[in-house]
């Protein structure tokens, strides 16, 4: 089983919010066979995105896999309301950093 960055097989990696109250992760796939293999590898669950971004699982609110753009839409419960006091990222867009450094095991 290969592994590899996911920097090296990902055209985009963005977050973003999904309303002030959830934020959305983004990953799209730089081709088909690397989203698949990808996809079936199990690689992202709700735990491993639980101990990212320091969430309880139940705080993951959807992993989803969108096939028409090679593309794994991960969403999160923000830890605050978007623009409230504390919060340091109004608009979610900086919070894709802790899928940078992840290396994934690609099934044949």
């Amino acid at each position: 089983m290969d592994k590899v960055r996911l920097t090296d097989v990902a055209r985009i990696i963005r977050s973003k919010n999904s309303g002030p109250f959830e934020l959305t992760l983004d990953v799209f796939f730089q081709d088909e066979r690397t989203f698949a293999r990808t996809k079936k590898s199990g690689f992202f669950t709700p735990s491993l995105v639980a101990g990212l971004y320091r969430v309880t699982e139940d705080e993951v609110l959807g992993i989803h896999w969108f096939e028409p753009a090679l593309a794994l839409k991960i969403t999160i419960a923000r830890p605050l309301p978007s623009g409230s006091p504390g919060d340091t990222d109004v608009f979610g867009a900086q919070q894709h950093a802790p899928l940078l450094g992840l290396s994934i095991p690609l099934p044949d």
